[in-house]
């Protein structure tokens, strides 16, 4: 491989992990008070479930009409440069929040922006990642987008200690939106053609998504509906008041310590063992919600840490095998799709694991637990069906 073009794409990787290191301290930081601030405003364990669920199915099922829109118009940059602004001046303006409603409506926008920029983002990434190794790319990614979702909680967990406003927490938050933005304008004038940065060869050019894609969205989807939000990890340990309220987003905190770490272990092995990778996180991680919605304080911080090791997995093996499964011609489409397919899944099984925390607290932990379990089998048929990936 060229020495240049490989130093040149982890140059971009590590640009663009600035910008997500940003971005995650700001609507992560958001996130880890989300569910106790929606709790103060009024809203029952139902609505928390279903902000969140929904809040996923925007910010998952919208991918599939972007990253079409990205396919199409190839406008990579402008798409995502517009979908972060919308994704991060939504955060400090739920300082304006005084209605659980209005909270929503800025948690739903935020996840839109999400949407919008995600799948053109990955794209760009996937170029990248393609030159350094699609697995350690992702999980350096990953990782740095991590390092950011641990100082954003801590930051909130200080303002929270020192005057307990939630709605300072959130007007603070715009200093790094503002940075996230200011590093990705630097990364575009840097790198306006990411795309030339993959000089893999590319096998599968016929544009279409082989049946393979199928079955693992699929298996995905069981892990999506069974993945409790950490909103409704937060609502338990707010309305049951196992923490104080300042100790909230530090566990988050450790989560994402957890889940860059995670990321890094399991990115790298995905570029030796392939999908085994994947398999063997899941087959850790699933058993996070016997411990996390517990009524022990050290059981529920033993249950988020196995969470985090469940979001490392998610946010960097499950992009590097699309990224491999999928054509270079269909990947904003082939993104889009898949994040379309996890993201409804995501929301059917957080509004039915809200309501089931209203109603029955071990029915909740029995859905999440099989619905994870039910993915292993699946996934391990897509290893046999890639052995190009192993």
């Amino acid at each position: 491989m060229n020495k240049s073009n490989h130093k040149a794409a982890m140059q971009f990787v590590l640009l663009l992990g600035v910008v997500s290191l940003f971005a995650d301290m700001t609507y992560e930081a958001a996130r880890s008070i989300a569910g106790s601030y929606l709790a103060i405003l009024g809203a029952s364990g139902a609505i928390v479930g279903f902000t969140a669920g929904a809040g996923e199915l925007l910010g998952y099922g919208l991918r599939y009409f972007s990253g079409l829109i990205s396919d199409k118009t190839r406008r990579y940059w402008a798409i995502t440069i517009f979908g972060y602004v919308v994704n991060l001046m939504a955060v400090p303006l739920m300082a304006l929040a005084n209605h659980w409603g209005l909270a929503v409506t800025l948690i739903m926008a935020e996840r839109i922006g999400k949407a919008i920029r995600t799948p053109a983002r990955d794209v760009m990434l996937s170029h990248a990642a393609a030159a350094v190794g699609r697995g350690w790319g992702f999980a350096v990614h990953e990782a740095m987008d991590q390092i950011g979702a641990m100082a954003g909680p801590v930051i909130v967990m200080i303002v929270l200690a020192i005057n307990g406003s939630y709605r300072f927490a959130f007007a603070v938050l715009l200093i790094p939106a503002a940075l996230a933005i200011t590093v990705l304008i630097i990364a575009r004038i840097n790198f306006p053609h990411p795309q030339e940065l993959e000089t893999v060869p590319q096998g599968r050019q016929n544009g279409k998504l082989p049946s393979v894609f199928w079955l693992y969205l699929a298996a995905v989807g069981f892990i999506a509906a069974g993945f409790a939000d950490y909103p409704l990890i937060a609502f338990h340990i707010k309305s049951r008041n196992m923490f104080d309220d300042k100790w909230i987003p530090l566990l988050y905190a450790c989560a994402m310590g957890i889940d860059a770490l995670a990321a890094l272990v399991f990115g790298r092995w995905y570029d030796k063992k392939g999908v085994f990778a994947l398999v063997t996180a899941i087959a850790v991680s699933s058993f996070f919600a016997f411990f996390a919605f517990s009524f022990k304080p050290i059981l529920i911080i033993g249950g988020i840490l196995l969470w985090g090791v469940g979001m490392g997995a998610q946010e960097s093996i499950i992009r590097a095998v699309v990224a491999d499964i999928v054509p270079a011609r269909r990947r904003g489409a082939g993104f889009g799709l898949f994040n379309a397919g996890f993201g409804i899944a995501w929301f059917l099984g957080s509004a039915l694991m809200g309501v089931l925390y209203d109603f029955s607290l071990p029915a909740l932990i029995v859905f999440s637990i099989f619905s994870q379990i039910a993915s292993l089998p699946l996934l391990l048929f897509v290893r046999k069906k890639l052995p190009v990936i192993r």
